[in-house]
């Protein structure tokens, strides 16, 4: 198995990074930022499972954060395959930043083939939905 790599677009952000810090920092937020495909959200500041699409549950438990900078996010309790998410925000000014979600994951190739792609668009929406942090 090799690391396999899934790198959302550079998103650029009208808030302050401590502000998108802030909001991404606690997982009960994130349920506005998620799309209609993911169900049963369940969530605490730290831990959160959902279900996406039908397919499989996840759970995610944040286990680092670097303040105004990153979100460290691992796979927890019953997923399909353990994973690390990084939520990277860089500072421009005051009042912008860039938000960028970064997944690393040993997915068999097989396993690989069925997500890039679905899950790619999923960082990807979940990136432009920082713009609508408030």
């Amino acid at each position: 198995m090799s690391l396999t790599k899934i790198e959302s677009e550079v998103v650029d952000v009208e808030n302050s990074s401590e502000n998108i810090y802030k909001y991404l920092s606690d997982f009960r937020n994130f349920e506005k930022l998620m799309p209609h495909q993911v169900t049963n959200w369940k969530a605490t500041e730290d831990e959160c499972s959902f279900t996406l699409n039908g397919m499989a549950t996840i759970g995610m438990k944040i286990v680092e954060k670097t303040p105004f900078k990153k979100i460290t996010i691992n796979s927890n309790g019953k997923v399909p395959f353990e994973f690390q998410l990084f939520v990277l925000i860089t500072e421009k000014s005051a009042n912008s930043c860039t938000g960028q979600l970064v997944f690393e994951s040993d997915l068999n190739p097989m396993l690989k083939m069925m997500v890039v792609k679905p899950l790619g668009n999923f960082f990807n929406m979940l990136a432009h939905r920082m713009k609508d942090i408030k």
